[in-house]
């Protein structure tokens, strides 16, 4: 079950001022991984329309949901996908693939969230505006048309690791809707015990590098104080992984200010990449 990796450099799913660095990641990342299992997604050069949808910069963020859909489509069935974004947004098209793959096989499907943020807000709460703040409701079923899971993913088997950073509206939902929360300290000790309570079959694991401690790790948009270290997600990741099939992975948010930056931050993301890809090195 080899890793198939989809590089996906679009920033129009983020409202930060250095969004334009996250192409800058994405390629850098690509550059570290091999070439004949790679494959990068086009995205639109242009910022895109809201389209009246209360979703910044809509229009693109749909065209790159379907041309990522259709990268995925052609990963070989067994095969690991892995998408590297850019934003955050490009989940919605990669869990979606999950959810519906994991829906055919009679799966359980559990999603597990590393990030700063919990990404729950729709185009009515939000704001900035921003998709990438949206993303995970919008895996739940719940966002503008066009941008909504086409199978949603139960809020009861979704984990949010090392989030810290909650909108008001974020919070009552995650405390309404039963999704479960593992602080950025107990990532590594509390993460398996989280997610063997949802009890599923299958995960999918999103990485989204602000989850990690800016004293370990600052090349994002939005560094956010008190996350967890490299030792601890990659330690989070195993645990999540144990005794479940990982059905895909990404890893979004790397926007380094400059290409001594890129140097810097390498080792400490290919650890997080080996730690996605650990179960296509494991005999089953």
């Amino acid at each position: 079950m080899p890793a198939r990796f989809v590089v996906v450099p679009q920033w129009q799913g983020s409202s930060s001022s250095r969004a334009m660095r996250l192409i800058d990641g994405a390629e850098a990342i690509r550059g570290d991984l091999p070439s004949s299992a790679t494959t990068t997604v086009e995205v639109p050069l242009g910022a895109g329309d809201a389209v009246g949808t209360g979703v910044h910069r809509y229009s693109a963020v749909a065209t790159v949901r379907e041309r990522l859909r259709d990268a995925l489509a052609a990963v070989p069935e067994g095969d690991l996908p892995v998408v590297v974004g850019g934003d955050c947004g490009v989940e919605l098209a990669a869990v979606e693939r999950a959810a519906e793959s994991a829906a055919a096989r009679g799966a359980r499907l559990g999603l597990v969230w590393f990030d700063a943020h919990p990404d729950l807000n729709t185009p009515d709460s939000s704001p900035s505006g921003a998709f990438c703040g949206m993303v995970l409701r919008a895996l739940l079923g719940e966002g503008a048309d066009g941008l909504t899971a086409s199978t949603p993913v139960d809020p009861r088997r979704v984990v949010l690791a090392g989030t810290r950073n909650m909108d008001d509206q974020e919070a009552e939902f995650v405390a309404a809707s039963g999704i479960a929360v593992v602080a950025a300290d107990a990532v590594a000790e509390g993460l398996g015990a989280a997610v063997d309570a949802l009890d599923v079959d299958e995960v999918y694991l999103h990485v989204d590098l602000d989850v990690l401690d800016p004293g370990e790790f600052d090349g994002v948009t939005d560094p956010q104080p008190f996350g967890a270290s490299v030792a601890a997600v990659t330690a989070g990741i195993a645990a999540a992984s144990a005794g479940r099939r990982v059905i895909g992975a990404g890893l979004t948010m790397f926007a380094p200010a400059s290409p001594d930056d890129v140097v810097a931050d390498q080792g400490t993301i290919l650890r997080v990449v080996s730690a996605l890809t650990a179960s296509t090195r494991t005999p089953r």
